[in-house]
């Protein structure tokens, strides 16, 4: 019998929805973003998947690290660059692209004089107001990082977008013509390479298409689009996450049901319990009437989600039984639609699966 709470990774499809990555950006290099342990499919899992792609791009220094000492050889660069002297020789002695965002950053390179040790993407601030440097700081501290001896040139330079995933705001285009305007005004370099686009702006946005492209959250089939799924946009699902029916059982009127009883029951109600709660990952703020098969059949949550259980109303399922397959997202159920009925994204539901769920690897198929 298959455990409690387990997630079927079917790594075919990654290869798929890279090929649409691809196909939107056919002149473009890839750099696959693999962060959070591979947006919680596993991080080596999923750069073993993606060996084709021309890089990978992390968050921090242990995740490039780890990527490294498992043998990955492709560029790797680090999305979050480095804080002080120590992680920048990680980054050398791991040969780890920076990405370099801050003005302490600058002052530790200015004060190193090794020679050629590193190369870095120096990023903009086009309007997301988190990492990077704003498009008047840029030219000096672009011209300040070409005299560091240890900088590998030509600099590569990116930007990030805050509202691609809004295809009616025009934030997104502002941004690409501010960076496209701020770097014209540098000194050309042979070689020089930049990136712009994430997975919304390859879909949506040829504007954002430039040498690379860095797809993140459509590599593992969902849409980065609140108003589609990864399914209407040719993409392929990697993720489905199962449980099993432990118990059933008749309620009566005015039943309640589960944590603070806020579910009562207005008619006799066959009520089924499943295994896995937001101790497994599955979303708690979840709502009664969140979709959920059962024997591959939709039916509602009712009640609160617990750390190990939640309910279901069986009402269209009156044959089911202990043992019997759930499906909590994947195989006919969009991840994307159970984030809405939590009022979350669905990045937050496969970054957030946690230990206990065994992960199984789906035989390979063909996907035609």
């Amino acid at each position: 019998m298959n455990p409690a709470a387990y997630a079927i990774l079917n790594l075919e499809a990654v290869q798929h929805n890279l090929q649409i990555a691809r196909h939107y950006s056919p002149n473009a290099k890839i750099m696959a973003v693999i962060k959070a342990n591979g947006y919680g499919h596993g991080l080596l899992r999923i750069a073993s998947a993606l060996q084709t792609v021309d890089g990978f791009a992390v968050a921090r220094v242990d995740e490039g690290i780890r990527l490294r000492t498992a043998g990955v050889t492709t560029r790797i660069a680090l999305l979050e660059g480095f804080t002080c002297a120590e992680e920048l020789d990680n980054l050398i002695n791991y040969q780890l692209d920076a990405v370099v965002h801050s003005f302490r950053q600058v002052e530790i390179f200015e004060q190193r004089d090794e020679q050629a040790q590193i190369a870095i993407w120096l990023k903009m601030d086009t309007g997301m107001n988190r990492l990077g440097f704003k498009a008047h700081e840029f030219k000096a501290v672009y011209e300040r990082l070409q005299c560091c001896s240890i900088i590998r040139q030509p600099i590569n330079l990116m930007t990030h977008l805050a509202n691609a995933d809004d295809q009616q705001d025009q934030m997104t285009i502002q941004q690409i013509d501010l960076f496209k305007q701020t770097i014209a005004s540098l000194e050309q370099m042979a070689g020089r390479e930049c990136s712009i686009a994430n997975s919304a702006g390859i879909l949506a946005w040829k504007a954002s298409l430039n040498d690379w492209v860095r797809p993140g959250i459509m590599l593992y089939g969902i849409s980065p689009f609140a108003e589609s799924t990864g399914a209407q946009l040719d993409l392929k699902p990697i993720m489905s996450l199962h449980s099993r029916l432990i118990a059933v059982k008749s309620l009566e009127i005015g039943d309640k049901v589960g944590y603070s009883g806020t579910w009562v029951c207005t008619k006799p109600t066959r009520l089924g319990v499943v295994a896995i709660g937001y101790g497994d990952g599955y979303p708690r703020y979840a709502k009664s009437g969140t979709p959920v098969l059962v024997n591959g059949q939709r039916v509602s949550l009712i009640g609160r989600v617990s750390m190990d259980m939640i309910t279901v109303d069986l009402e269209l399922q009156p044959h089911a039984k202990p043992g019997d397959p759930v499906t909590l997202w994947g195989d006919g159920l969009a991840v994307e639609e159970i984030a809405l009925c939590a009022e979350t994204i669905p990045y937050t539901l496969v970054c957030g699966i946690t230990q206990r769920v065994q992960i199984v690897e789906a035989m390979k198929t063909s996907l035609n």
